[in-house]
């Protein structure tokens, strides 16, 4: 299973394997990790799952989608590396390790 490293705000970090075929934000709900609310439970429909991607990881990613772009307009503190994590899926290994940074608060 890939691994998924989620920073807090405050630096705390919570290293979880993530089954196969699921997205960055339901590897954080399924293991609680604090800091994504996941409002909308996954649908893109708000922002409340907003994370910035680690630079090492950011080229490894499939490109935004409009509808990513368009709710990204609504969360906190967006920068260059902010993604959805409910739009990131761990389909295979590619993406095995990597790092998000959790904003303040979510949107």
């Amino acid at each position: 299973m890939p691994k998924v490293t989620y920073i807090e705000f405050n630096g705390q970090e919570h290293t979880v394997e993530v089954e196969k075929g699921l997205s960055i934000m339901e590897g954080a709900v399924q293991n609680n990790v604090p800091g994504i609310d996941a409002d909308c439970g996954g649908s893109c429909a708000c922002a409340t799952c907003h994370v910035y991607v680690d630079e090492d990881w950011k080229d490894k990613l499939p490109e935004q989608s409009d509808a990513e772009k368009d709710m990204l307009d609504f969360a906190f503190e967006t920068k260059a590396n902010s993604r959805l994590s409910c739009q990131i899926f761990l389909e295979d290994e590619t993406l095995n390790g990597i790092v998000v940074r959790l904003p303040e608060k979510q949107g």
